[in-house]
C-alpha cells in the first residue's frame, strides 16, 4: 500500500510541477514512507483557490501562502487512487488558467 501511495504522490508532484512550470522546492525524495509533497503555485489568491477546489469539486487539500508565495500540499493515503490525482491536476489546470 505504501508503494502505491508513493507512486501516486510522485506522479502528482511531477504533474503539478509540469503544470506550473515552477522550480520544485526540493529535489525528488526517495523512500517508501513518503506520502506527501508540497509544490509551488503561480501567484494566486490561496484562500480563493482552496475554496474553489472544495466547491464544487470537493477536493480538499491545503493551499497555503508562505513568504508571499502560494503552495499546494498533496497527501496520498490508502483510500486515494489514480482518479483522485487526475481530478486534482485537471482542476488545478482549469482554476490556475482562469486566475491568470
Amino acid at each position: 500500500m505504501r508503494l502505491a501511495c508513493l507512486a501516486l504522490v510522485t506522479q502528482a508532484r511531477e504533474r503539478i510541477n509540469a503544470l506550473t512550470g515552477l522550480t520544485p522546492i526540493c529535489p525528488d525524495a526517495q523512500g517508501w514512507f513518503l506520502q506527501m509533497a508540497t509544490m509551488r503555485l503561480p501567484a494566486c489568491d490561496a484562500a480563493a483557490l482552496k475554496a474553489q477546489l472544495w466547491e464544487p469539486w470537493r477536493i480538499e487539500t491545503p493551499i497555503i501562502t508562505w513568504n508571499g508565495e502560494p503552495f499546494v500540499r498533496v497527501s496520498v493515503q490508502g483510500y486515494n487512487d489514480q482518479a483522485d490525482v487526475e481530478r486534482l491536476v485537471e482542476t488545478l489546470a482549469v482554476l490556475l488558467d482562469a486566475s491568470r
